[in-house]
C-alpha cells in the first residue's frame, strides 16, 4: 500500500495539486514532506491502505470583532497546513501521533466523556468524536500520523486546522465522504464548547474547512451565511505576510472581552443584544444619551462594527467584479478602523509596550514609499500580529526591513490557497 501512495505522490496529478496548494515554487519540497510522512505512518503502524490528508491555516482579511456581535467577515486558508497520514482499523480506538506537538495517544470510542479538565488535545478529539455522533454522522477506529506547519500563537488557527483534518478523516473513512464541509465546523465548534468550555464561533474552523476566500455572516449564528468568493487570488501576483510582534506581558483577557462587552452595551440601550440587530442610524439619532449610557468608546467600537460590515461587503463586490486595488484599499480601511475606532493596537494597561502599533507604523512607511500593498492588524489584537498583503515583488526587501526592526524570524511569508480540508487521494 506503501508503494502505491508513493507512485501517487510522484505523478503529474498530484503535483498540479500541490503547485495549487502550496505554489509551484513549493512543489518538491512538499511532495517530500508528504512522503516522510507516510514513511512515518508505516514506521509506527505498519504497512496500511494509506489514505493523504491536509487542512490549512486561516487568515481574517476582513471583520475585524464583528462576529461575537453578529456581523460579518472575509477570511481566506493559507498555505501553510496540517497534514496526515491515516488508515482504518479494527480495533475501535483512535490512535493519534502528533509529530508537531509530540503527542501519542489513543481514544477507545466506547468512552468519549471529557476529562473534569476539558482541556487539551485528548478532550478536544474526543469533542470532536462526540460531535459526529450528535449529529448524527458515523465514527470508527483509525490510525493517524499528523504533523503541521501552522504557526501557533499567530492567528492562523492551527487548533481548527487540526480539528478539520480529524473531520475529513472520519468524513472520507466513515460518512463516504458526502458531508458538507459546513458540518465541520459545526462539529468543530460543538467540540470547543462542549469539550474545552471555550465559547468559540464558527469563523475559524469555517475558513479552515470550506477554503479559499469565504464571506460569512453571523446574522443568525446558529445558521451562518457562507459564501465562497470565486477569486484567483494566484493570479495577482501578491502574497499575504504575517509579522509576529511580540507577545504583550500583560493579561489581556479584559481587553479582549471588553470589546464585544462594549458593543453589546450599545445595543442593550435599545434593548437589543447585539449591535447586528441595532441600525447605525438610530446610533448616531441618539448620540448623546448612547454616549451616556454606554461610553464613549462604546460608541467608538460600535460605530467600527457598523462601518466594518459595509467594508467586508465593499471588498466582497471588488473581488467578485475583479477590482483588485479597491479589494487592497479596503484591507488599508479596515486596519484603519480597527486601529482607531475599535481601539485594539495596544492596551492601555501598558501604553509604552506598542509593538502592533509599531510595526503597522513601518509597513505603512514601507507602503506609502512603494505606493503598493496593504496591511491591517490580524486577529484579536492588542499585541501579537500584523498582516501586510504586498506584490511578490516587494516581498523579499519588505521582510528584510521588518525582520530588522522586529527581529529575525518574525515574517512569515503565505497564500491564499483554493481548497480547504481536504483528502489528497480524492483530488487527484
Amino acid at each position: 500500500m506503501k508503494t502505491e501512495t508513493m507512485k501517487l505522490l510522484d505523478s503529474a496529478a498530484t503535483h498540479e495539486l500541490m503547485a495549487k496548494l502550496y505554489g509551484e515554487e513549493n512543489v518538491e519540497k512538499n511532495v517530500r514532506r508528504y512522503k516522510d510522512l507516510v514513511q512515518k505512518f508505516e514506521k509506527e503502524f505498519g504497512d496500511k491502505d494509506i489514505k493523504m490528508f491536509t487542512s490549512p491555516g486561516r487568515t481574517e482579511i476582513s471583520g475585524n470583532h464583528t462576529d461575537h456581535n453578529h456581523g460579518k467577515v472575509l477570511a481566506g486558508s493559507i498555505n501553510l497546513d496540517c497534514v496526515g497520514a491515516a488508515a482504518k482499523n479494527d480495533n475501535n480506538k483512535v490512535n493519534i501521533i502528533s509529530e508537531t506537538f509530540d503527542q501519542k495517544f489513543s481514544i477507545d470510542l466506547a468512552d468519549l466523556a471529557p476529562s473534569t479538565k476539558m482541556a487539551g488535545t485528548v478532550d478536544l478529539v474526543k469533542g470532536l468524536l462526540k460531535g459526529f455522533q450528535e449529529m448524527g454522522y458515523k465514527i470508527g477506529g483509525f490510525d493517524a500520523y499528523i504533523t503541521s506547519n501552522v504557526i501557533s500563537a499567530a492567528g492562523v488557527s492551527s487548533s481548527a486546522a487540526f480539528e478539520m483534518l480529524l473531520c475529513s478523516i472520519l468524513n472520507v473513512f466513515f460518512n463516504d465522504s458526502k458531508m458538507d464541509v459546513v458540518a465541520y465546523a459545526h462539529i468543530g465548534k460543538y467540540s470547543e464548547n462542549h469539550y474545552w468550555n471555550k465559547s468559540s464561533g464558527l469563523l475559524d474552523q469555517m475558513a479552515c474547512a470550506v477554503g479559499g476566500l469565504i464571506t460569512i455572516d453571523f446574522y443568525d449564528p446558529q445558521n451562518p451565511k457562507v459564501e465562497q468568493i470565486p477569486f484567483d487570488f494566484g493570479s495577482q501576483n501578491h502574497s499575504l505576510i504575517i509579522v509576529n510582534t511580540g507577545k504583550g506581558h500583560a493579561d489581556l483577557s479584559a481587553d479582549y472581552s471588553s470589546i464585544p462587552n462594549e458593543m453589546k452595551k450599545v445595543a442593550e440601550y435599545f434593548g437589543k443584544e447585539v449591535c447586528a440587530q441595532v441600525k447605525e442610524e438610530d446610533v448616531i439619532e441618539n448620540l448623546a444619551k448612547v454616549r451616556a449610557f454606554a461610553g464613549d468608546r462604546s460608541v467608538m467600537r460600535a460605530l467600527h462594527f457598523f462601518e466594518e460590515n459595509k467594508q467586508v461587503e465593499r471588498e466582497v463586490a471588488a473581488l467578485k467584479e475583479n477590482r483588485f486595488d479597491e479589494f487592497l484599499a479596503g484591507i488599508t480601511a479596515s486596519g484603519n478602523s480597527s486601529w482607531k475606532w475599535l481601539q485594539n493596537c495596544y492596551t492601555t494597561s501598558n501604553v509604552q509596550e506598542q509593538g502592533i502599533s509599531v510595526a503597522l507604523a513601518l509597513t505603512e512607511l514601507f507602503i506609502a514609499e512603494k505606493k503598493r500593498g496593504a496591511c491591517r492588524i490580524h486577529g484579536g489584537g492588542f499585541a501579537g500580529v500584523i498582516m501586510a498583503m504586498l506584490p511578490n515583488d516587494l516581498v523579499d526587501e519588505y521582510v528584510e526591513y521588518i525582520e530588522k526592526a522586529l527581529g529575525k524570524g518574525n515574517a512569515y511569508k503565505m497564500s491564499i490557497r483554493p481548497y480547504g480540508a481536504v483528502c489528497v487521494d480524492e483530488m487527484v
